[in-house]
């Protein structure tokens, strides 16, 4: 990679930390996909599966922050494990209840379960913070971690609607608990680049951090923005199915991720001094306009070109929403305020699966691209109506004399 992403790696244990991220982070794009796959093959209900894929997502958002608070105050090693095992536990339950045709309020109970599974790229995130927080390698840092995400997004769909499809339905979901499995507990067996914790008195006495207003305005703005992932998945499936070839779906969902790919790795090569929040709203209004020609689509290249270009809007945005969340949380609850924008999200793909999944079983999958065209309105009008907010950051971010102390303070420890 260009020298910018080299020389992130030169701090020791940044390729361990990061190589278990990644693998941790695969069930993010393969479960909610996998077990639209599974049980829309299983009993031919895309509502059911989709409603079950929203349940994962709005489990995942009520949990993920409470996770993450618990790990700003007792470290990732803590509280990560257990959290993993529960989220194992529920997505065998889910396993076992879709093959053995157990009743639908076992799935919904096992998928809540699922919700449990931490938020992989905001552990990451929170250690490239500690390494090089004040500096310009965070920016790249932060650009690097949305790259390995589009990654997740381009393989994960492929293999777990791949497996589902061509060996048995639950294959791609029994993967992604695997993979799990080992980037949490390999992730956390790395203790020398664990962010330190913060006791709750450091944390503005058991504050949350969504208090911040900006936070606010970011993770209402995701919630719309995730109801665009939510319904493409979804909606891409059936389509493809409609048009005889499901199984392309996964590649045509790869594409879409490549764009953002793409444009991630170019963005961090960037260095920019204007406004952040300025960036942030170009991008939530280049995301929404994107959907305007899937309302078009009448075939699967047309479809895979059209998504390619939605996704080059994604990651730029991405990265700047990380960054913009440095300025706007207190330092001791940073993991917390990444998580409650991936909670934003996921809170949002719930909305997207179920809603879509719906319109797809009333009027078919053409008419289902219309409910990301809708959430990308909804996006840019959040996005317009809070960006007074973004432009007053946190007073209790501190300025860069503080970022060189805690730098100097964590090398004596």
């Amino acid at each position: 990679m260009p020298s910018p992403y080299t020389a992130l790696f030169a701090a020791p244990g940044t390729k361990g930390f990061t190589a278990a991220g990644f693998i941790g982070r695969m069930p993010l794009s393969m479960m909610g996909i996998g077990v639209v796959t599974m049980i829309s093959q299983l009993t031919g209900r895309y509502g059911l599966a989709g409603a079950l894929s929203a349940t994962i997502a709005l489990s995942a958002a009520v949990l993920g922050p409470q996770i993450s608070r618990l790990v700003d105050q007792y470290g990732q090693r803590r509280v990560l494990r257990p959290a993993t095992l529960v989220a194992l536990t529920a997505a065998a339950g889910l396993l076992c209840a879709a093959h053995f045709g157990w009743p639908d309020w076992v799935l919904y109970v096992c998928s809540a379960g699922i919700g449990c599974v931490p938020s992989l790229g905001a552990m990451t995130r929170a250690r490239w913070a500690a390494l090089y927080r004040g500096t310009p390698r965070l920016h790249t840092a932060y650009s690097f971690e949305s790259v390995v995400d589009e990654v997740c997004f381009i393989f994960g769909p492929i293999i777990s609607i791949g497996l589902s499809t061509a060996w048995f339905p639950e294959a791609g979901p029994l993967l992604a608990a695997c993979f799990l499995a080992v980037g949490v507990f390999w992730l956390t067996s790395q203790r020398a680049t664990e962010p330190a914790p913060h006791p709750r008195e450091q944390q503005g006495r058991g504050r949350s951090a969504l208090r911040s207003p900006g936070l606010q305005v970011l993770v209402a703005t995701f919630v719309a923005t995730g109801a665009i992932f939510g319904a493409v998945d979804v909606v891409t499936v059936a389509f493809a199915e409609e048009q005889g070839h499901k199984a392309a779906a996964s590649v045509v969902l790869a594409v879409y991720a490549a764009g953002s790919c793409l444009a991630g790795v170019v963005f961090g090569l960037m260095r920019f001094s204007g406004a952040a929040e300025l960036r942030w709203l170009l991008g939530v209004c280049g995301m929404a306009v994107s959907m305007i020609p899937l309302l078009l689509v009448g075939n699967l290249p047309f479809l895979a070109v059209a998504l390619f270009v939605a996704g080059l809007s994604i990651a730029p945005t991405m990265i700047t929403t990380m960054s913009l969340i440095e300025e706007h949380v207190p330092r001791a609850q940073l993991t917390e305020g990444m998580t409650w924008v991936s909670t934003g999200l996921a809170v949002g793909v719930a909305l997207g699966s179920s809603v879509s999944g719906w319109v797809i079983d009333a009027a078919g999958a053409d008419a289902g691209y219309g409910v990301p065209a809708v959430s990308g309105a909804v996006a840019v009008a959040v996005g317009f109506l809070g960006y007074r907010r973004l432009r007053r950051p946190a007073p209790e971010r501190g300025g860069p004399h503080e970022h060189h102390s805690d730098r100097q303070e964590r090398h004596v420890a």
